[in-house]
């Protein structure tokens, strides 16, 4: 979880104009696409798809190192920082930077995961020189002021504090640290209120040259704007920044399979979560692993946990399985809730149901079924609005799957054969799991067991 202070509300009429041109631009999501490559004379890369349907420019761009970046002691740092980028620039400080803002009516983003750090801009064409100085001034010099610095800070303490209280956030520290152990995937990202109370704006100016350097950058722009104009825009953005980062290296890790934890809590439902293996980009049993998952619980109301759980026993409202893919590790994640007396058939259900598939792998109608949701649903879901694209296409660089992935994927996961997808469900779902249950104690069957 990261916590996002930066997308700030505008006055009224700012919002409404700027809103009104937004929802004009949601281009179409259309095979022909033509993706540009773009190279500043500074040597950073975007990859642009020009759209002059409405005035808008969307631009998004990461930086490689995000929340492991964070120094031991003082965890939410990265956090912090992201939350500063807008309270004051150059020679702007907080409330002129916003009016400034304000004025251009664009919208500036940034945010942390555990792997990244991200940032984006959306403006009206005619007000891009305004609106990407705000950005360049951003990303190059930002003030880190303390009255700013003190601000977000205890917006962060508060959200802390209030999740103390909150037993589903309590059981995802928990489930994260006994998951990771030692490795900086199980940091706590937003920082407790102890960690956040020692940092100081050097140590914000210290991350932020360590992270913020052209050789781990990568953009995407989409919108009215034309290649060389945009090669220049990339240099007044991004040309003085360092060439290369400074960053800490993070091993890979597995996650630590086999456990049950339990947080007992007498809430209304109970909470159940499932860690599988996961499998990588560069797996070749990758595309496998994905068409399995969607059989298995990625498909929401046509997948076979939605059956057994949902539609034939009435078990819960809703339940789904996700691959979760990171810079330093992978898995499958089955989550749901189910009323407290019915923990225990819930848990034994989902078992058989990933038995099952582990054991047989699925049917060609299913793996057809598949295929087609998977190959047709890609653009309604990754290519429906400038926002969306731009996103898509920093995500394909940062996973190196090349300019040409979308012409390609297609034929990837047509090429996967029943037998590619059994030996994918034998890999992952063969074994022991962790699970996490959430709620009132009860007398619920074993949960943890071997599969397979």
């Amino acid at each position: 979880m990261t916590m996002n202070f930066n997308l700030r509300a505008r006055t009224a009429a700012t919002v409404t104009a700027v809103a009104t041109s937004l929802l004009l631009f949601a281009l179409p999501a259309r095979a022909e696409m033509k993706i540009q490559e773009v190279k500043s004379s500074s040597g950073v890369t975007a990859w642009l798809v020009e759209d002059y349907s409405a005035p808008i420019i969307s631009i998004r761009f990461s930086f490689e190192g995000g929340t492991t970046q964070d120094p031991d002691g003082k965890d939410g740092l990265t956090n912090l920082m992201t939350g500063l980028f807008d309270e004051g620039a150059g020679k702007l400080d907080s409330e002129a930077f916003q009016s400034r803002l304000d004025d251009v009516g664009a919208e500036m983003q940034f945010s942390a995961g555990r792997d990244s750090l991200s940032g984006s801009m959306r403006t009206l064409a005619d007000q891009k020189a305004d609106a990407f100085e705000l950005l360049r001034m951003a990303i190059n010099e930002p003030r880190f002021d303390q009255e700013p610095l003190e601000r977000i800070r205890a917006q962060m303490v508060s959200g802390i504090l209030a999740a103390a209280h909150d037993p589903e956030a309590a059981a995802q520290v928990k489930w994260v640290d006994a998951l990771y152990g030692n490795h900086p995937y199980a940091r706590h990202s937003e920082g407790t209120e102890e960690s956040l109370a020692t940092i100081k704006g050097d140590d914000l100016r210290a991350l932020h040259k360590a992270i913020f350097a052209r050789e781990k950058l990568k953009v995407a722009v989409v919108g009215a704007i034309d290649p060389a104009t945009l090669k220049a825009d990339l240099d007044k953005l991004f040309g003085s920044l360092p060439e290369k980062p400074t960053l800490k290296q993070v091993p890979d890790v597995q996650a630590k399979l086999g456990q049950e934890l339990r947080v007992d809590y007498p809430l209304p439902q109970t909470s159940i979560t499932f860690a599988y293996p996961g499998v990588s980009r560069e797996d070749p049993h990758f595309f496998g692993a994905v068409l399995m998952n969607h059989i298995l619980g990625g498909g929401t109301f046509s997948s076979r946990l939605f059956d057994e759980v949902r539609e034939k026993r009435g078990l819960t409202y809703g339940i789904s399985s996700s691959l979760m893919n990171q810079a330093h590790s992978s898995g499958l994640v089955i989550s749901t809730s189910t009323r407290v007396d019915k923990a225990g058939e819930t848990l034994d259900v989902i078992h058989d149901v990933v038995d099952k598939m582990a054991k047989n792998g699925p049917d060609e109608a299913e793996l057809a079924a598949a295929k087609k949701y998977l190959v047709g649903s890609y653009a309604i879901n990754n290519l429906d609005s400038s926002t969306a694209i731009a996103s898509t296409l920093v995500d394909l660089q940062v996973q190196n799957l090349g300019i040409d992935y979308m012409q390609r994927r297609a034929d990837l996961i047509n090429a996967v054969t029943v037998d590619d997808v059994k030996a994918a469900a034998r890999k992952l779902l063969s074994v022991k799991p962790s699970v996490l249950i959430v709620g009132a104690p009860t007398a619920t069957a074993a949960s943890v067991r071997t599969n397979g």
